[in-house]
């Protein structure tokens, strides 16, 4: 039996995905991210998984996003 502890998430402002990720831990990574982008908040994607199935979704996921330049 797997251990589905893992959860899959999108973290939002307003309609824009800013970061796509995995945590086992929702409310401390959106803490986390609200440092870098304030006024977000994460939506789960889906159910909660098993690790091996939360990397493999997170290798494979599209994203929207163009990395910020410095």
């Amino acid at each position: 039996m797997s251990n589905r502890t893992w959860q899959k998430y999108d973290y939002k402002v307003g309609n824009k995905i800013k970061h796509s990720g995995i945590t086992q831990d929702l409310e401390q990574r959106e803490q986390a991210h609200q440092q870098r982008w304030p006024g977000g908040h994460i939506v789960q994607v889906g159910r909660s998984v098993s690790k091996s199935s939360a990397l493999q979704w997170e290798e494979t996921k599209e994203k929207a996003i163009t990395p910020e330049r410095k």
